[in-house]
């Protein structure tokens, strides 16, 4: 878990300073244009989604090396259902960010004919690729916090299992 959520930290640092930072100015005749992040509100919330993510994986971890410290592991129902419960609530906040950042970076990069919405990546093209980067990135994050997810429901449910099994047997 402590492992999983290092990486998940890094990752969502990194994908959040890649999307974060990108820019690409481009001049047309003496007009300049500058491509940012903020153009578009789909990459703002990737940006956010990450940031959220990177700041409760570095709480999470804490406590998770704190509890290897004291050498206590998993604790009371009510701290694992929070765990779980906020391990959920960010796997589906990377999933929709990612989601969205995606629709639009397809859009960016293949237009919408039918709604005369040009191609922007011809345009743009350094700041497509980075962006496209820090979706990839993301994708990893999302996909690293459902394993997270499934790893906190194994250890809320395993809390629960316990007292079933010892009832049962102290028949």
């Amino acid at each position: 878990e402590l492992v999983l959520r290092c990486l998940i930290c890094g990752l969502s640092v990194l994908a959040a300073v890649l999307v974060g930072t990108d820019t690409q100015i481009k001049e047309i005749f003496t007009i300049q244009k500058k491509a940012r992040f903020t153009d578009m509100k789909a990459l703002v919330f990737l940006v956010a989604a990450n940031g959220i993510t990177a700041a409760y994986s570095l709480v999470q971890g804490v406590r998770c090396v704190v509890g290897m410290v004291r050498g206590s592991v998993l604790f009371s129902k009510p701290l694992a259902l929070a765990i779980f419960s906020g391990d959920q609530a960010l796997a589906y906040l990377n999933v929709a960010a990612v989601g969205a950042a995606a629709q639009s970076a397809a859009f960016a990069k293949l237009g919408q004919t039918k709604l005369q919405w040009m191609v922007i990546c011809n345009m743009y093209g350094k700041f497509c690729n980075q962006i496209g980067e820090g979706i990839a990135v993301s994708l990893l994050v999302s996909i690293c916090m459902v394993g997270l997810s499934c790893i906190s429901a194994f250890g809320l449910f395993r809390l629960y299992g316990s007292n079933k099994a010892k009832n049962k047997s102290g028949w």
